[in-house]
């Protein structure tokens, strides 16, 4: 049975904004290994969501969230939007990466913060495909891909490493989400509890998903507002292989109280335990199965 979380849900006892040691470390407690160095990358070279938005040296709220609860779980997490720390004589400094960005990375674009060069682009793929964990969030696939100057869709590098392209997005609103992998880390006690749920976000149109994926949430369509949902089903959560690395996506999260969610914030801690070999999971691609039209798209 489909369940709505309201605002009660998303919002910690006492007004607290981050999950607290007790329930992610029952839901990890099995996790092992040292301290991970996790780079949460926020640059906007295009639009800048309001989570990441910083009032001064503040960090964004997103970034907050995420530095507080991967501390309490063994990610030593730092926050950026300087595009020089993906320099190949800097990048293997880091376990893992987390990316919210938009636009066009190369370019210093609408937040004027240092941009990555050719060679740190080239460094990251290098650095994923060697073993390095990448987990990513909303406008990440609005990354690269069909900005110009690249243009490239889905045969744009970033593209074909994260699992899926940006299209469009539709006015926020309450949508189903199906459930397929309930196990997957920080799934077991949270969102995946009742097989679906109902969540109110900026929900994203998505294309050019690889055979490869490993699908976890899938965006229900049926009865959403707007011309781009008129498709079939299609992948918004997932993780896949990269070489030797291992990849996650979720298209949550634009809005802040999606963030102030214990559900999510243990979703993306569960990732960043898989993503950087902390736990495992199997991730055997399912998108044929679960989602047989995901390229479908609206006339």
């Amino acid at each position: 049975m489909s369940r709505t979380l309201n605002r009660r849900d998303l919002l910690m006892a006492g007004g607290a904004l981050f999950l607290g040691a007790g329930a992610l470390n029952r839901a990890f407690a099995g996790s092992q290994g040292s301290t991970k160095k996790v780079l949460f990358f926020t640059k906007s070279s295009g639009f800048q969501h309001g989570p990441i938005a910083r009032k001064g040296d503040k960090l964004g709220l997103a970034e907050r969230i995420l530095t507080e609860a991967g501390k309490e779980h063994g990610f030593d997490v730092v926050c950026s939007k300087d595009g020089r720390l993906f320099e190949p004589d800097k990048i293997g400094e880091w376990d893992a990466f987390a990316f919210y960005t938009t636009g066009d990375l190369t370019s210093p674009g609408q937040d004027k913060n240092p941009p990555i060069s050719a060679d740190g682009e080239k460094a990251l793929y290098d650095a994923l495909r060697g073993g390095k964990g990448f987990i990513s969030m909303h406008s990440a696939t609005d990354t690269f891909g069909h900005h110009a100057p690249r243009n490239k869709g889905g045969e744009d590098p970033y593209i074909q490493m994260i699992g899926g392209e940006f299209i469009i997005h539709g006015a926020q609103q309450p949508s189903q989400i199906d459930v397929v992998d309930p196990h997957f880390p920080g799934l077991e006690k949270g969102f995946g509890e009742s097989g679906q749920f109902t969540l109110t976000d900026e929900w994203y149109a998505l294309k050019n998903f690889p055979d490869d994926l490993h699908v976890i949430l899938v965006q229900n369509t049926k009865g959403m507002k707007g011309h781009m949902y008129e498709r079939p089903n299609f992948p918004c959560t997932w993780a896949r292989s990269y070489g030797k690395g291992r990849v996650f996506y979720t298209s949550m999260g634009h809005r802040e109280d999606v963030w102030e969610n214990p559900k999510y914030q243990g979703l993306l801690i569960g990732a960043l335990s898989w993503a950087t070999g902390k736990v495992d999971a199997n991730i055997e691609p399912n998108i044929k199965q679960v989602t047989p039209e995901a390229n479908v798209l609206p006339s």
